[in-house]
């Protein structure tokens, strides 16, 4: 028999003792440099740690879909665990707007943890990411990049066509009338070098690390143009199989551990792609107080819209939990 077994692991490449270590197949949809790529790997270090080796990942060497689909495609088992961004799915997410608006906060880390708050608070027990275990949830602050030219108002983003990465992005996109299109971060390379669009609306970390080079003007707002809200999430029924001990491993390093280790991950990258970016000559224009104020004119209609969306999914005395967010937010920065 332990013949038999040792002639099956040498073909299949499993351990002598099966079950002895559990795999986790973790997947990334931007290159393994990316501050999202960096911070899951230290979390499954982190957890291998922790479980002393009875839990490791498997780092796949390709994602296992597209940006668009790693929310199902976790859901459904095609990996273990990974990162999805909620505004790539219009309409699926509305509780997670709340964190996108613009003006929110200093950095990804204050965002992030008062968005972890109120989302344990409210969101979590109503479901919205059904389907998931949730390990983190995070926020990272984005800025106004582009091709052509400086952007010193809103006038002056409006005649560009710019990339957004949808969400609450997407509804400021009709109220100051921007031209944009919904495409994930990874394609803004290739749309901007070949001329389909002018810019995108993305992190400072990203024009480093995507290699963002048509980039030539940036346009930086105080707190964010907007905000991305993204989830680390693992397939429910693989965590489910866990042992008791690798289940309470897991847990621990969720919730807060998880947030603020994708969170610094952005701004720590943050710095150092506004260095590269001055390094390489890149234009940077600080929005005017009146840019600023512009925008939050506009724009005030989205949140009684936000309002009424979260009420209609569920979520009592909506407009007390914005208010909530915001003082969390404050509080964090």
């Amino acid at each position: 028999m332990k013949v038999r077994f040792a002639i099956l692991a040498a073909l299949t490449g499993a351990p002598l003792l099966a079950g002895a270590q559990v795999v986790l197949n973790a997947s990334a949809w931007v290159p393994a440099t990316h501050a999202l790529s960096v911070a899951q790997k230290d979390w499954c270090e982190a957890l291998e740690k922790e479980t002393k080796g009875g839990v490791k990942c498997n780092i796949l060497p390709k994602a296992v879909a597209a940006p668009l689909g790693t929310f199902d495609a976790v859901r459904d088992g095609l990996a273990d665990i990974s990162f999805a961004s909620d505004g790539y799915l219009p309409n699926r997410f509305v509780f997670t707007q709340m964190a996108e608006f613009p003006f929110l906060g200093k950095n990804a880390e204050a965002t992030s943890v008062a968005y972890l708050r109120i989302y344990n608070k409210y969101f979590a027990p109503l479901g919205e990411h059904k389907g998931v275990k949730v390990l983190g949830v995070y926020s990272n602050p984005g800025h106004i990049f582009n091709t052509k030219k400086p952007v010193n108002t809103n006038a002056d983003l409006a005649s560009l066509k710019m990339r957004i990465p949808g969400g609450t992005t997407a509804e400021m996109a009709k109220l100051l009338g921007w031209n944009v299109a919904l495409k994930p971060a990874t394609e803004a390379y290739e749309l901007m070098s070949t001329g389909v669009l002018d810019g995108t609306f993305i992190t400072i970390e990203a024009i480093k690390s995507l290699n963002l080079t048509p980039v030539k003007y940036a346009t930086l707002v105080p707190g964010g143009t907007y905000h991305s809200t993204q989830a680390f999430i693992m397939n429910q029924a693989k965590y489910d199989s866990l042992s008791p001990a690798n289940k309470a491993a897991v847990d621990k390093l969720s919730g807060d551990f998880a947030t603020r280790l994708f969170a610094r991950g952005y701004d720590k990258n943050d710095e150092i792609g506004l260095a590269h970016m001055k390094a390489t000559g890149v234009a940077i224009v600080n929005a005017s107080p009146a840019f600023v104020a512009e925008i939050k004119a506009k724009i005030k209609p989205l949140e009684d819209k936000w309002v009424a969306a979260a009420e209609g999914r569920g979520l009592k005395n909506a407009r007390a939990v914005f208010d909530e967010f915001r003082a969390e937010a404050a509080k964090a920065n």
